[in-house]
């Protein structure tokens, strides 16, 4: 049975961290690096930004080196422990969930997959909600399964903006379309218009 959808987000307070940016936290499976190469170059240096994307783990992730030419953030895998910064976007390694924690820094993790995936969008996006609040921005792209859609109506919950990239643009529209069934996000746009949206906002 489909969750009830619903329409008007919790009146949540902010809680930043101190010294932690406004942080994007993208996820995405089949067609999600399609909609990535139209929105990451968009984003402007005064976000930090995490991806998760569905890739074997038994295979190392190009990723980084894919889209660090095009886009004019510093563009890395990301490192556990590593502070979120302003202007640095990464991605997650194959084989680790990938967290925000509660100290503003990135964290793997090896605990069971999620939607038979690790990393696992859900995870990310609730770690996000966790730490950071009304200050956590999550996009949830193309894809197969419906892996963020839970987490993404964290974010809501918790004061965040959401964004869901339009199931018509989509390749595989069901994780757009899961995410929808459960709560109305505050944009459903192309992924080229998703970036200048977000950069719109600062």
């Amino acid at each position: 049975m489909a969750p009830h959808r619903l329409t008007h987000r919790p009146r949540v307070p902010r809680h930043a961290l101190p010294g932690v940016p406004r942080t994007v936290v993208l996820g995405g499976s089949a067609g999600a690096i399609e909609a990535l190469g139209a929105l990451l170059p968009e984003l402007p240096a005064t976000l930090a930004v995490a991806v998760v994307v569905h890739l074997p783990a038994d295979q190392p992730s190009l990723l980084a080196e894919v889209f660090a030419p095009r886009v004019a953030l510093d563009v890395a895998e990301a490192l556990d422990k590593e502070p979120l910064r302003a202007g640095a976007l990464r991605f997650a390694p194959p084989g680790y969930h990938l967290l925000i924690g509660r100290d503003g820094c990135l964290a793997f993790d090896l605990d069971a997959p999620v939607h038979f995936s690790r990393p696992s969008i859900d995870v990310l996006f609730a770690s996000a909600a966790s730490a950071l609040g009304a200050d956590a921005i999550g996009v949830l792209l193309s894809g197969a399964n419906d892996d963020g859609a839970a987490g993404l109506e964290a974010v809501w919950r918790a004061g965040g903006l959401t964004v869901v990239q339009a199931p018509a643009d989509a390749r595989m529209p069901v994780m757009p379309q899961s995410a929808l069934a459960r709560f109305t996000p505050a944009a459903v746009l192309p992924a080229a218009d998703i970036g200048r949206y977000l950069a719109a906002l600062e």
